[in-house]
């Protein structure tokens, strides 16, 4: 029982170091494969009925999120069968997270472009920007 306590508090050490180095990051700018795209193009292709993809914990997705997004967070359900039951490989999609701040969306973006995903979009600017230009929110 001791020794599982232990190893319980390991994780959670390790987990939540993990959690905050990723949160520390700096998002590339660019993700081979992918287009990045501005909160401008990315309201375009909102308009166009483009599916996006919010990739960040589910706290955050329920809080506030892009209206008719999809959440498959890439700690947890993202994967190459959750996003090819969305959206196929030849159509459009836009990835987006926490910002610049959040590393997730350029994991996801790199992940999709592996996996055979043709036209993806890379929303690096993400939730905040989108925020900061009094686009419309959804929350749950």
């Amino acid at each position: 029982m001791y020794h599982a306590k232990r190893w319980l508090c390991y994780f959670a050490v390790f987990y939540f170091l993990i959690d905050s180095c990723i949160a520390d990051s700096i998002a590339p700018k660019h993700v081979q494969g992918a287009q990045t795209i501005d909160t401008l193009t990315a309201k375009l292709l909102f308009d166009q009925k483009t599916p996006f993809i919010d990739v960040r914990k589910h706290e955050d997705f329920i809080a506030g999120h892009i209206p008719g997004a999809y959440h498959l967070s890439i700690k947890s359900n993202f994967d190459e069968p959750s996003l090819q039951a969305i959206v196929d490989k030849e159509s459009p999609v836009v990835v987006y997270c926490n910002g610049i701040h959040c590393m997730g969306s350029s994991i996801a973006a790199q992940k999709a472009v592996e996996w055979g995903w043709t036209t993806i979009y890379y929303y690096r600017e993400g939730i905040p920007a989108w925020k900061n230009n009094a686009h419309p929110i959804q929350t749950q």
